[in-house]
């Protein structure tokens, strides 16, 4: 397996995802390109085109991803590995700061 492009920064944060319907889940890890996202349940179909809503600096950021991966096992965390479709400076600023507090 090969080395992933930008550092992945474990974190536990409860968000919000658009996906044709309201999903609760926990980031479970994050990059400047991408995140994956801890879901309790999980609702098919997925669109491939979500919206992941992140609380940071009293708000609440909007982030569009692209779903990369899913992955559902009786052993281990299901979720969604997720894509940014959008990098923007807010998310790159967001990542930052998570880095700085480990």
């Amino acid at each position: 397996m090969g080395k992933r492009a930008s550092e992945r920064i474990p974190v536990c944060v409860d968000v919000e995802l658009d996906c044709c319907h309201k999903v609760r889940g926990t980031v479970l890890n994050i990059s400047e390109k991408g995140m994956f996202i801890s879901i309790k349940e999980m609702c098919f179909p997925f669109d491939p085109r979500i919206k992941v809503g992140i609380p940071f600096n009293e708000d609440i950021l909007h982030v569009p991803v692209k779903l990369r991966r899913i992955e559902m096992s009786p052993d281990s965390q299901d979720g969604i590995g997720v894509e940014l479709a959008v990098p923007s400076e807010a998310y790159y600023n967001l990542v930052e700061n998570l880095r700085a507090a480990l």
